[in-house]
């Protein structure tokens, strides 16, 4: 159970120019900071740097980054056109989010962005014979730094794109989302209770926007059901397709309550529910199998004819939904803490189905599939 702040915020913390624009002015506060630093570096120590050292340094940087940026753009996109083509066009969003490429890109214009600015300040003198020692000291550690991106870089290209290392991302992305689920089965909600009825004179929300359920902030609806004296029954889970009109939960007031307390609430509960235009791997178990199936299915296709890509796939599909019966080794007390929202929870036989289902179908003529 993720607050819709937090969620939000770690989508954005996995954008690719959020953390490039983080390094960039890292790297340009860094030059920058030694200019106001210079007066506390002993006059003696600048004797033993060369006028020309830190300028040559700064200049092969300033070279050599772009460079090395541009080669490293032009293989991540190939990267990703690969896993679209090779695995499944769903599966390049994991992709995107590899934190080492991020990193690698961020480290390379920040160096470049760094080493820019300093030549300029050192062309216009700001730094002075003591600022230039601390510049220098500075692009060493930079120096050290680009290596060791470039040592981790270098290594992380034999794998980027590949089938096989798209699906470990694939697996553990629907792993992940199965373990967040067994620990909260309503997402922190309660379940509906067996048997139940629409009451009379319950209150529909409708959608306003057509899209995919992405994230649900339970405890907000909680929060805001308890104050207005009401209980919440959604009818749609993360991965759920709606569209504009179709009723997304209803309002059971439990004391006399104003209609404009449940018009408040009806906002609040559209608010509640982050609808996007595709589906998200973080809270949606059935899309991560359903990606998993898509994958067999591609490799068992004429075109493809990678029945050992399927096989593969298979024996990760048995491993994610074996996670689905482990929940003793999570902490579930809390996981009903929002006792006035109510939520479906997974069908087992759902999960079978997105995974299975289309692996028959596709592999029904193939024996060493059936067998296993």
């Amino acid at each position: 159970m993720i607050a819709r702040w937090r969620w939000m915020l770690t989508q954005l913390t996995k954008k690719l120019w959020l953390r490039a624009t983080l390094f960039s002015l890292l790297g340009v506060a860094t030059a920058l900071i030694s200019i106001l630093v210079k007066d506390s570096i002993p006059f003696s120590l600048s004797a033993r740097v060369g006028a020309d050292a830190v300028d040559k340094i700064l200049s092969i940087i300033a070279s050599s980054m772009l460079a090395v940026t541009t080669f490293s753009l032009s293989t991540m996109v190939t990267a990703y056109g690969a896993a679209s083509t090779g695995v499944t066009p769903r599966a390049t969003t994991l992709v995107m989010e590899d934190t080492t490429t991020q990193n690698a890109l961020a480290t390379f214009i920040g160096s470049f962005l760094f080493s820019l600015v300093g030549i300029i300040a050192l062309s216009t003198g700001a730094y002075g014979a003591q600022g230039r020692v601390l510049l220098f000291a500075v692009t060493i550690l930079v120096v050290i730094l680009i290596v060791y991106t470039l040592l981790r870089w270098i290594d992380h290209l034999s794998r980027l794109g590949r089938v096989g290392e798209t699906i470990d991302r694939v697996e553990k992305a629907t792993i992940d989302a199965i373990n967040h689920r067994v620990q909260w089965p309503c997402l922190g909600g309660r379940a509906f209770p067996q048997g139940w009825i629409l009451p009379h004179g319950a209150q529909a929300v409708a959608s306003v926007s057509t899209g995919y359920v992405q994230h649900i902030d339970v405890n907000a609806l909680s929060e805001t059901a308890k104050a207005e004296g009401m209980q919440v029954f959604l009818d749609v889970l993360p991965g759920s397709f709606v569209h504009l009109g179709m009723p997304l939960a209803y309002l059971v007031r439990l004391n006399s309550v104003s209609s404009e307390a449940c018009d408040a609430l009806s906002e609040k509960t559209r608010a509640a529910l982050t609808i996007g235009v595709r589906r998200t791997f973080e809270h949606d178990p059935r899309f991560g199998l359903s990606v998993l199936s898509e994958i067999a299915s591609r490799a068992l296709s004429p075109a493809v004819n990678d029945p050992g890509t399927a096989i593969d796939v298979i024996g990760r599909g048995v491993r994610s939904l074996t996670a689905w019966g482990m929940p003793e080794f999570f902490d579930t007390k809390h996981a009903n803490s929002c006792d006035q929202v109510f939520l479906h929870g997974l069908n087992v036989d759902d999960l079978f189905d997105d995974f299975f289902a289309p692996i028959a179908r596709d592999g029904a003529a193939l024996i060493e599939v059936d067998l296993r």
